[in-house]
C-alpha cells in the first residue's frame, strides 16, 4: 500500500552529504538569514523535493524522511490525492477571512466525523493563525473566558509553542530564561513519566497515581498557594519531551480532578493528532475527555500552515472577535486538510499505522536488548522513540551519542530527530503513508548506525 507514492529508489546518498550545492546553500542562509536558524545546525541538510516519506536534496542524494517536518507532513509530502484539491481551490481563492465558503464549512463538517465521539455533534470550530501556538492562545483564551479565572496548571516535560502564553505554559528553561517574565499564574505539575519518574519509582502505575496525589494537593489544599486554575493544559503523549507516553489511566484521572474543581480541560493534539498515534486523536486510548483540542501542524493535509481548536459548544459563549487572525482565512490548507481526511479514511490509514508501528516497536525494542546504551523504546502508532543512557541501570542521559547516531544515519540516508529534557532520545515521527519495506529499511540502517556508534565511542 502506498508504494507509488515515494521515491522508489530510497535511500540513494549519491555524494557524502552535505554536497557542494548544499554547502553553498548552507553558507548563503548563514549570511542572509538570522540567528536562531536552528535545524541545519544539527543537520546539514537542504531539500529541494518530496515524495511521500522520502526526500532528495540539491544534490541528488535520496532520503527515507522519519521526521515528517515535526508531524506536519502526516499525510505524506506532495501526496497526488491531496496535492490535486489543493491546487484546485488555489485556482479558485486562497483568503476569506473568515467568511463562509463551500470548502471551510465541509472542512469543519469533516473535522465532526473524526472528532473522538463524545464531541461528534457536540462541538465548535474556530480556526485562528498558522500556527500551533496561536490554538493555545486561543484555547486557554476561552478557558479564562468561560470560567472568568486567570491561573494555568501545566506539566513539567511539556511544549506548547513560542508566542507568549504558549511559551509560559511550556516547561523548558532554555526558551523561557531569557525573556521572562512571561504570562503570569503558570504552575507546573509532574508529568508521569514511566521511565524517568519525577517521584523516582520504577513502577509505573504508582508513578501516575502520585502525579496525580500532587495535583490533587495543587487544586484542592486551601494552603497550596495555587489560585483555582482557569485551565489544565497537558499533551496526551508529550512530543519534544521525548514521546513521553503516560500510563493509561493518568488522563482519565487528571479529568476527573478538572470536573471536581470545575476546570477547563485542554488537551493538546497538535503533534500527537490526526492519526499519528493510530487513532485520529491521541487521547482517544484512553476514557479521557476534553474540553479543548487545540489543533495544527497535519490539519492543513500537505504541509499549509493551518491551527484551530475544536471544543464542547457549551463553552462558546465568548463574544464575536474575541478572537482572530488574518490566516484564519487560509482556505487553500482548508482544501488540503478536507482532502487529506477522505484520502485516510478511504484508505484505511490508520490500520496501516497501527500495524506498521506495532512492527517498528517491536524491531525497536529488539534493538534495545542489543545495544549497550538504548535505555528506553517506547510508542504508539508512528510516534516511536528510543532513548540513550550511558548506563542502563543508573539511566544517565547520554546526549553525545545521540547526536552522533543522527548523523551518521543521515549521511546513510534516514533523517531522524532528537528530543528529550536532555537532548538524548532519538524519535520516530515518519509521515504515515510510509510503507512497510521502507520503515524496515530505514529501521535496518538506524541498527546499522547504532552498532557502529557504539563500537566506536
Amino acid at each position: 500500500m502506498f508504494d507509488e507514492l515515494h521515491f522508489q529508489e530510497a535511500p540513494r546518498i549519491v555524494i557524502e552529504p552535505p554536497g557542494p550545492k548544499a554547502r553553498e546553500l548552507l553558507e548563503k542562509q548563514r549570511t542572509l538569514e538570522g540567528n536562531p536558524v536552528l535545524y541545519p545546525r544539527s543537520l546539514p541538510f537542504v531539500p529541494e523535493e518530496a515524495k511521500g516519506a522520502t526526500v532528495k536534496d540539491v544534490d541528488g542524494n535520496i532520503y527515507i524522511e522519519l521526521f515528517a517536518g515535526i508531524s506536519v507532513l502526516n499525510f505524506g509530502y506532495s501526496n497526488p490525492y491531496i496535492l490535486d484539491k489543493t491546487i484546485n481551490q488555489l485556482k479558485k481563492i486562497a483568503h476569506t477571512l473568515d467568511f463562509p465558503t463551500v470548502i471551510r464549512e465541509e472542512f469543519v463538517e469533516k473535522l465532526n466525523i473524526i472528532a473522538p465521539g463524545y464531541l461528534r455533534n457536540n462541538s465548535k470550530v474556530l480556526f485562528g493563525g498558522p500556527t500551533g501556538s496561536d490554538a493555545v492562545e486561543a484555547a486557554i483564551k476561552l478557558a479564562k473566558y468561560y470560567t472568568k479565572r486567570h491561573s494555568i496548571i501545566a506539566f513539567t516535560g511539556s511544549y506548547h509553542g513560542q508566542t507568549t502564553m504558549a511559551l509560559a505554559v511550556t516547561s523548558g528553561k532554555k526558551f523561557k530564561e531569557p525573556i521572562s517574565p512571561l504570562a503570569p499564574d503558570i504552575y507546573f505539575a509532574p508529568y508521569p513519566d514511566p521511565y524517568r519518574c519525577p517521584f523516582k519509582t520504577d513502577d509505573p502505575r504508582e508513578c501516575s497515581e502520585l502525579c496525580i496525589a500532587y495535583i490533587e494537593h495543587m487544586l484542592e489544599n486551601p494552603y497550596s498557594g495555587i489560585p483555582t486554575p482557569a485551565a489544565i493544559v497537558v499533551e496526551p503523549i508529550q512530543g519534544e519531551g521525548g514521546i513521553i507516553i503516560p500510563p493509561d489511566d493518568f488522563l482519565p484521572k487528571l479529568e476527573k480532578i478538572a470536573r471536581r474543581n470545575n476546570v477547563v480541560l485542554i488537551i493538546d493534539e497538535i503533534q500527537s493528532g490526526l492519526g499519528r498515534t493510530g487513532k485520529w486523536f491521541a487521547h482517544e486510548y484512553t476514557s479521557a475527555q476534553a474540553d479543548i483540542i487545540p489543533m495544527a501542524k497535519s490539519l492543513g493535509g500537505i504541509g499549509l500552515p493551518l491551527s484551530a481548536i475544536m471544543y464542547k459548544k457549551e463553552l462558546d459563549i465568548w463574544p464575536e472577535g474575541a478572537h482572530v487572525g488574518t490566516f484564519r482565512g487560509n482556505v487553500v490548507a482548508m482544501a488540503a486538510g478536507s482532502a487529506a481526511i477522505d484520502f485516510a479514511l478511504e484508505n484505511n490509514l490508520l490500520g496501516h499505522v497501527n500495524k506498521i508501528g506495532c512492527e517498528a516497536l517491536k524491531y525497536l525494542r529488539d534493538l534495545m536488548s542489543e545495544s549497550r546504551y538504548i535505555g528506553h523504546v517506547r510508542g504508539r502508532g508512528l510516534m516511536l522513540a528510543a532513548e540513550f543512557v550511558k548506563d542502563k541501570a543508573t539511566k544517565e542521559p547520554f546526549k553525545e551519542i545521540a547526536g552522533k547516531i543522527q548523523l551518521e544515519a543521515f549521511k546513510r540516508g534516514i533523517i531522524v530527530w532528537k528530543a528529550g529534557a536532555y537532548g538524548n532520545v532519538i524519535r520516530f515521527l515518519p509521515p504515515l503513508v510510509i510503507t512497510e519495506e521502507l520503515m524496515m529499511k530505514a529501521l535496518e540502517i538506524f541498527r546499522d548506525v547504532v552498532k557502529y556508534i557504539e563500537e566506536i565511542f
